[in-house]
């Protein structure tokens, strides 16, 4: 391929950070993996953080490997991580303290202290972000509750991608997606929500200019070009939320299509010309985002992957190791629908034994409690199916019409059970892959920041012709329903 371009996506997911490498050759795009490393908290304490310098020497080492196999004929380099968490830099520029984690403890209810000062319809008209306890409003609330220094002293906050775009680039910016994220972002108005944050006393100041989506921040530090050899690239913020990133990717055709994005956590929506932000939108628990080229989409936060990731560690622990392949394989052959959870239930957010809180779950609703490596998968991969089913007839209802196709990218596409119970469940067709959608976003909206595709129709069937999908055809639904009115009537089940 000597006549292609090559575009670097470094993605920082919560439990794993890769960087691929996305060679263009004007008719097809490949992606090839060049590192892999793994994420995840770090407890020091009663607190979680992440291993921000950890992250960003595995970045550069990927860089320093790009660098050695192609060189100048790499155009540019983006990041994609995880929304709502950031960094805090006092005016020299040096970290306050290493970024914490979203499941840290501290958040714990602020959202019911923040509503005491404003009320949740207020927050929500200002920002259409869905209350959820880890979101940075949250996090900000409670580094302003104890004083905490690393927040009096704060001269900027940058969200963890614009972070490591700031120490590629030397330039601090936030880029328009990750602030989405954020519950301090008011997606009608396209800035800051000031008066909110005004409210309930948190600093305007720190937070810096906004930038779209595809935005050339300049080139690599003169020091990094250096190190690694890639002295004609750039450094573009593509569209830095994973989420929206692989939204930007999705290969979508004609007729209203739904997307559900499949990891750790599982994100469900539509893409929209404009925000939708009602009662009926607060009260469906739906998030207002924004994507690229002036999209919004909107979407609802579930608890995904996550339940599978956790329980394979704790059987880790008990000396049973077994592939995500392995696992899946035992919960296909278990009877369906003998237990159920609800996703969304707090007391999956951050259990020290997530086996031991899916039996608690089963129990107190009633239920036989799962025990066996298949009955627990089964569980957890039926529950997510049902969760989805629920988001799909809300989104039709929003919506005004039935969404025809869900198009699922993620990890979550490389498990046929999964995807095969989603389409049963929804009874509607889901259209598989890519898997590597957020990196492949990063690099399409790298390749049209630079003039190399020249719209986002282009590249959607750019991704059409090279990563062919996956198509999951729905088949009797008719334990669906029972399992749905069982889902339903499961009285609420309290944290812990």
């Amino acid at each position: 391929m000597p006549s292609a371009v090559t575009f670097l996506a470094i993605d920082h997911g919560s439990d794993s950070g890769r960087c691929f490498a996305g060679h263009f050759s004007g008719e097809r795009l490949t992606l090839e993996e060049v590192a892999r490393w793994p994420n995840g908290p770090v407890r020091i304490g009663s607190s979680l953080y992440w291993n921000a310098f950890g992250l960003w020497q595995a970045s550069s080492d990927a860089l320093a490997q790009a660098g050695q196999r192609w060189g100048e004929r790499v155009r540019s380099v983006g990041v994609s991580t995880w929304g709502v968490d950031f960094a805090l830099l006092a005016e020299d520029d040096t970290l306050l303290d290493a970024p914490h984690h979203y499941r840290d403890p501290r958040v714990e209810g602020l959202i019911e202290e923040a509503c005491r000062v404003v009320s949740r319809e207020m927050i929500y008209a200002q920002t259409g972000v869905q209350f959820v306890q880890v979101n940075t409003l949250f996090q900000l609330l409670a580094l302003a509750r104890r004083n905490a220094p690393c927040l009096l002293h704060a001269a900027r906050l940058l969200m963890m991608p614009d972070l490591f775009h700031f120490w590629l680039s030397g330039v601090q910016a936030t880029e328009r997606s990750i602030a989405s994220t954020t519950q301090c972002y008011n997606p009608g108005t396209g800035c800051w929500a000031d008066e909110i944050l005004g409210l309930l006393n948190l600093p305007h100041h720190i937070f810096g200019e906004i930038v779209e989506p595809g935005t050339n921040l300049g080139p690599l530090r003169s020091t990094i070009a250096e190190t690694t050899g890639l002295t004609r690239t750039a450094v573009i913020a593509p569209v830095s939320h994973d989420t929206q990133s692989a939204v930007a990717a999705i290969p979508a055709g004609a007729g209203p299509w739904a997307f559900l994005s499949s990891g750790t956590w599982s994100l469900m929506g539509v893409e929209r010309t404009e925000p939708l932000i009602t009662p009926a939108s607060l009260a469906a628990d739906m998030t207002n985002e924004v994507g690229y080229g002036n999209t919004i989409t909107l979407l609802t936060n579930i608890i995904g992957l996550w339940l599978l990731q956790e329980s394979r560690r704790c059987w880790q622990r008990a000396g049973r190791s077994l592939t995500f392949a392995e696992i899946e394989q035992l919960a296909a052959h278990t009877p369906a629908c003998a237990s159920l959870i609800d996703p969304g239930d707090p007391s999956f957010l951050n259990p020290p034994d997530m086996l031991a809180a899916i039996r608690r779950y089963c129990e107190r609703t009633g239920q036989v409690a799962p025990v066996q490596v298949g009955e627990i998968a089964r569980c957890i991969y039926e529950s997510l199916a049902l969760t989805y089913r629920r988001v799909a007839q809300r989104l039709d209802i929003l919506t005004g019409h039935r969404l025809e196709t869900v198009h699922l990218v993620g990890g979550g596409a490389q498990s046929a059970l999964l995807c095969q119970l989603a389409a049963d469940a929804m009874e509607r067709p889901v259209i598989a892959g890519p898997v590597e959608a957020t990196a492949l976003g990063s690099v399409l909206v790298q390749a049209m920041s630079l003039g190399y595709i020249a719209s986002h129709a282009e590249a959607r069937e750019l991704v059409r012709r090279s990563f062919p999908p996956t198509v999951y055809q729905p088949r009797s639904s008719a334990r669906w329903q029972e399992a749905e009115a069982r889902f339903a009537r499961m009285p609420p089940v309290a944290s812990g």
